[in-house]
């Protein structure tokens, strides 16, 4: 998934801010100087008591295996903190590691290391977490096309990095916001009155412009889904029996998303059955921090005229 410029922007902002809360004592104060674009100083009273301008290398290593992803705000950390650190991946996102992997290598000014330490460390964890979550869904679905989904459970405003990070474990994203396709919901069809007045609604505002995916509870909802000619049908927390029985009525007619609750042992049970797509909230609000550990090198430290 590529990041246009104003996302790129957006990018910037969600880092600064993670700089802000570790090494800002007045976080709107920070923060309001990012936004007109001032110098701000940031402060860790531990390293700055401790170091100045001494050199040295630090190694990140995984304490656990999984697929790699956040590469990109990591870097951005350290070049946010010094521009003159040099930061070197060993591994690249969407690869495996292993448990004792060195992934990257980190070295310049130890005050400078030490300051985005935490800070990169979590956007790693965060999101090597979700990429590994992601491909444990995509190896239970097998190899027989069926595609792994995203939704918008995601923490606010790191969107773009945790469904960047769904890619990375090999699966794909569904909708990015509201804006970008119709799905319309329980609600929608409740607060309308039925799935065909939902449906006449957004064909009348936005005819041909979006696909239109319906979410069905039961097949009395999947056989007006049908009638309407909709292009995919969401079947949303039924069991197996339910799911088999819906897909036999659709007959190819629509795309077919299995949700609701989904586990790696749920995929097992249905990826057999003609389906086109399971989605999974758990692979970003649950997928859990993957372990990494950044370490200074006990070496020789050099020191540079202050």
């Amino acid at each position: 998934m590529k990041i246009n410029m104003m996302e790129a922007e957006a990018f910037d902002l969600v880092i600064y801010c993670a700089l802000c809360e570790d090494l800002c004592p007045d976080f709107s104060g920070c923060f309001s100087g990012i936004r007109r674009k001032k110098q701000v100083h940031f402060e860790d009273v531990t390293t700055g008591a401790i170091f100045s301008n001494e050199m040295g290398r630090a190694i990140v290593f995984a304490k656990s295996k999984g697929i790699l992803s956040g590469s990109a705000p990591f870097r951005r950390v350290f070049e946010m903190i010094d521009p003159e650190l040099r930061v070197e991946f060993l591994i690249d996102d969407s690869q495996p590691y292993s448990r004792g992997d060195v992934v990257a290598v980190v070295e310049g000014k130890l005050r400078s290391i030490l300051m985005g330490e935490r800070t990169a460390l979590n956007f790693l964890g965060h999101l090597s977490g979700i990429a590994t979550a992601t491909n444990n869904f995509v190896k239970a679905a097998g190899k027989g096309g069926l595609k792994i989904l995203d939704t918008r459970k995601t923490i606010p405003c790191l969107r773009i990095l945790e469904k960047r990070a769904v890619t990375h474990g090999g699966g794909e994203n569904h909708r990015m916001g509201l804006y970008d396709m119709v799905l319309i919901k329980d609600n929608h069809i409740d607060a309308a009155g039925s799935i065909s007045e939902a449906v006449k609604r957004v064909r009348a505002r936005w005819g041909e412009r979006y696909k239109i995916e319906v979410e069905t509870r039961n097949l009395d909802e999947v056989k007006d889904a049908l009638e309407l000619k909709v292009d995919r049908i969401m079947l949303d927390n039924m069991s197996r029996r339910m799911v088999k029985r819906a897909v036999k009525l659709i007959a190819g007619r629509a795309e077919v998303e299995v949700s609701g609750n989904m586990t790696v042992g749920k995929v097992r049970r249905i990826r057999k059955l003609p389906i086109n797509y399971i989605s999974a909230g758990s692979i970003t609000n649950a997928a859990g921090h993957a372990d990494f550990s950044l370490e200074i090198e006990r070496v020789k430290v050099l020191f540079l005229d202050s």
